[in-house]
C-alpha cells in the first residue's frame, strides 16, 4: 500500500466473471471490484478484502485490536476463504463458508489467549452467489447494501451498541449519528469460542448492484450520497469514488469497499443452473 493517503489502491476481480443461467434460460454475469485505504488518520490498515468471482464469493473484513492484532485477525478470514473449494450444491456452499469462518474464529480466540487477553477480532460481511440466488453472512457492523431498480437498501443489520439502542427506541437515528460509542460492536469473529453470524438471502435480478463496506465508509458518508455514487454506470471507478468520498469527509478510519454487479447476458457458453437454494428464507442466525 502506498504511503500517500490520496492514493486509492484497487484490487480488481479476475477478468473472467461468474456466469450462470436460470431454469428459464435467463443468463447472468456477476463480477466485482474492490479497494481498501488506510484513511487520513490511521497509520495502519486493519481492513481486508477477498474477491473470488469464480467461486461466487466476495468478502470484506475490519480487524479489531490494534495494528498487529487487527491486521492478523482480518487476514485469518482471507486465509480461511481464499482456497475454499466450491461445493456443487447451495447448502454445501453455505455450510463450507460457515465452517471456515468458525475455524478462523477459533484461531483468533486462541491467539488472544496466547497474548494474555486483549482483543484479536474482526467483523466480516460475505456475499455468496450460487445458481441465481445470493446469500449474505455477517458479524459486526460491516455492511451490505443492495441497489435494485434505483433504490438502495441496507440488507444487513449492524451488530453494534448504537444499533441496539436505536432498535430499543432509546436513541433516534439522528441521535445515533452523534453517539460517542458508535464504534462499539456487539458481535465479531474472535470474541467468543462460538461464532454468531446472521444471514439474509434472495434471488438475483439483472441490474442488481451490491456494496460491501466497512464502517470507514458508512460512518463517514451518508446513505443518500452512497446511493448516488452507486448508481454510476462505470463499476470499475466506483471503489475509488466511494473511498474518495470517505476521505473528503475526514477519513477517520480505514475504509474498504467492494461493488458486485449482476448483469443480464446472452452467451453460448454458460454454466448450467444450480439447484434452487433452500436458504432463501430471509434473515436469521445460521446456526
Amino acid at each position: 500500500m502506498s504511503d500517500d493517503p490520496g492514493h486509492v489502491p484497487t484490487q480488481r476481480a479476475p477478468q473472467r466473471p461468474l456466469v450462470m443461467t436460470a431454469p428459464n434460460g435467463e443468463a447472468f454475469r456477476v463480477h466485482g471490484v474492490g479497494a481498501t485505504h488506510q484513511g487520513m488518520v490511521r497509520k495502519h490498515n486493519e481492513d481486508n478484502l477477498l474477491l473470488r468471482p469464480e467461486a461466487g464469493l466476495w468478502m470484506v473484513a475490519d480487524g479489531v485490536g490494534g495494528a498487529q492484532a487487527g491486521d492478523w485477525a482480518s487476514a485469518q478470514i482471507v486465509d480461511a476463504l481464499q482456497d475454499m473449494p466450491v461445493p456443487p450444491t447451495a447448502p454445501e456452499v453455505l455450510a463450507s463458508a460457515v465452517a471456515r469462518l468458525e475455524a478462523a474464529n477459533l484461531r483468533m480466540v486462541s491467539r488472544a489467549a496466547e497474548r494474555g487477553g486483549g482483543m484479536t477480532a474482526s467483523t466480516v460481511v460475505l456475499l455468496l452467489v450460487h445458481g441465481v440466488h445470493y446469500t449474505c453472512l455477517w458479524a459486526g457492523d460491516s455492511r451490505c447494501y443492495l441497489l435494485r431498480d434505483g433504490v438502495m437498501t441496507q440488507i444487513t443489520h449492524d451488530h453494534s451498541e448504537v444499533q441496539e439502542l436505536v432498535d430499543a427506541g432509546a436513541l433516534s437515528p439522528e441521535e445515533a449519528e452523534r453517539y460517542p460509542r458508535a464504534n462499539v460492536i456487539t458481535r465479531a469473529l474472535g470474541v467468543a469460542p462460538r461464532v454468531q453470524l446472521d444471514r439474509v438471502a434472495g434471488r438475483l435480478q439483472p441490474g442488481d448492484r451490491f456494496l460491501l463496506c466497512t464502517d470507514g465508509l458508512s460512518r463517514m458518508v451518508s446513505d443518500a450520497e452512497i446511493a448516488a455514487l452507486l448508481t454510476e454506470s462505470d463499476i470499475a471507478s466506483l471503489p475509488s469514488s466511494l473511498i474518495a468520498a470517505a476521505l473528503s469527509a475526514g477519513g477517520h478510519d480505514n475504509v474498504t469497499v467492494m461493488v458486485v454487479t449482476c448483469e443480464a447476458v446472452a452467451g453460448d457458453t454458460i454454466t448450467p443452473a444450480a439447484p434452487g437454494a433452500p436458504w432463501v428464507t430471509g434473515a436469521g442466525d445460521v446456526r
